[in-house]
Formats: C-alpha cells, structure tokens, sequence
C-alpha cells in the first residue's frame, strides 16, 4: 500500500457516503484528516474510529457554502496541523427533474453546494497545497474534485446537475493547467451510479421514478474511495487528471 505519512488530507463531505469512506481510506494511507461537513455528531463519530485505528482526525462543521465558513474551516486545519497536502471537494446534492417541474430552490442548492462550495473551499486551500508541494515528504499535492458521469454526458432530467458537474470538470482542467509546473496534480473522478445519500436529497416522488429505473449493481463508496487513493498515492512524475468509474453494466 502506498502511504501518505507526513501529509494533511482535507476532505468535504465526510460525514457520509463517499466523503466517509475517502476519508478512511486516506487515513488508512497514513495521512492526518480534516473532515468537513455540516453534520458534526457525525464527523465526530467518523473521527472517533479513525482514532481507534490509530489514525488522526479533526472534525470541523462547517457549511461550506458560506465563503467564510469554508475559509475558516481550511484555517481550522492549519492551525491544528500546519499544512495541507491533498483537498477532496466531494461535498455535493443531486436533485433530477425535467425543467418545467423543477423547484428552482433545489436548482439554487445544487449550485451552491456543487460549485460554490468547491469554489470556496479550492480557493481558500490552494496557496497551502502550493506550499505543501515545495515541502517533504512528497514534494508533490493533490487537489481531487468528484464530479459525475453527469458532468460528461447528459441526459433528460438532470439539466441542471449536469450544469454543476460540467462546470466543475472545467475548472478542474483549467485550474490543472495553472498550477501543473508547480507540483500541484488538479483530478476529476466522475463516478456512475452508487449507493450513497445523494437520491435521498430527491424528492419523493422522483425517489421512487429513480428507484424503478435502477436497475444495475451500483457502487460502493468505497470503490470511489480506491480510486481517490490511486490518485493521490502516485509517485510525484505522475498525475492523474481524470477517472471515469461506473457500474460494470452501467451503459450511460
């Protein structure tokens, strides 16, 4: 197993789904996390078993929605543990349905959380991913944004997720192009279906269209988390920049 000793792994999301299992895998990795989220009894739980494997965990509520909340989470960070290695933006809401149905709130939260929640949390953390990439032991930081197969190929109902998850592929690579000659490695990983909490954001109604419509064997969490650590464990001459990982019979 590749490790990551000496280095400091914020990650968004972490109080379920595949934010939870991210985390444990990096700290598997021996890296140090910061676990962000609204829901703190739950990150608290998450940082408790981190810590029962010998691991270090913080948690830090925070809604990262709020510019200032984000700034002072990543703050949080530094002050506890110095640095920061590797940002995981994998806080986000999926709500689906055709436009002329839609709640323009769910259009509102999706926006926020999917990209000025990212947004806020990137930029607040990318002058201390630089500086981690000049420091021991890695030379090397990582900045891994989870999008969707929804942010690569679009389909009826989901217009304005799509919106969202293309949008966060386009500052991925543009920002990838910045800060590439620096040591900063900038990755999507754009997972298909999988078992998590996003469909229960959804509303009832669409709950039930959505579930009828399942048909294949979803993802794990921790399949995305796997691919997370691939990520961030490759030796400093090697990034990878996109992952596309979907149920074997997933075909859209």
């Amino acid at each position: 197993m590749d490790r990551l000793d000496g280095t400091v792994a914020l990650v968004t999301g972490a109080s379920s789904g595949f934010g939870d299992a991210i985390a444990r895998a990096l700290a598997a990795r021996g890296a140090t996390l910061a676990l962000v989220a609204r829901r703190k009894d739950r990150l608290d739980q998450l940082a408790s078993e981190i810590e029962q494997q010998s691991g270090v965990a913080l948690a830090i509520g925070a809604d990262i929605t709020q510019r200032l909340e984000a700034v002072a989470a990543v703050q949080e960070t530094l002050d506890q543990f110095g640095r920061i290695d590797t940002v995981v933006n994998n806080a986000g809401v999926m709500f689906v349905d055709p436009v002329e149905d839609a709640l323009l709130e769910e259009w509102d939260r999706m926006v926020a959380v999917n990209v000025n929640g990212l947004l806020n949390v990137a930029h607040a953390a990318l002058p201390h991913l630089l500086q981690a990439a000049q420091q021991d032991p890695r030379r090397v930081a990582d900045m891994v944004n989870i999008s969707s197969v929804a942010g690569i190929k679009t389909g009826a109902g989901v217009s304005v997720y799509s919106l969202t998850k293309y949008g966060v592929g386009a500052f991925s690579e543009s920002l990838r192009q910045e800060v590439a000659s620096r040591h900063v490695r900038v990755s999507v990983i754009e997972p298909g279906s999988a078992k998590t909490e996003l469909r229960s954001h959804m509303r009832a109604d669409v709950q039930a269209r959505s579930h009828a419509r399942a048909s294949v064997e979803r993802l794990e969490p921790e399949d995305v988390a796997d691919a997370v650590a691939y990520v961030v464990t490759r030796p400093r001459r090697i990034a990878v920049n996109e992952v596309v990982i979907r149920p074997t019979e997933q075909q859209e």
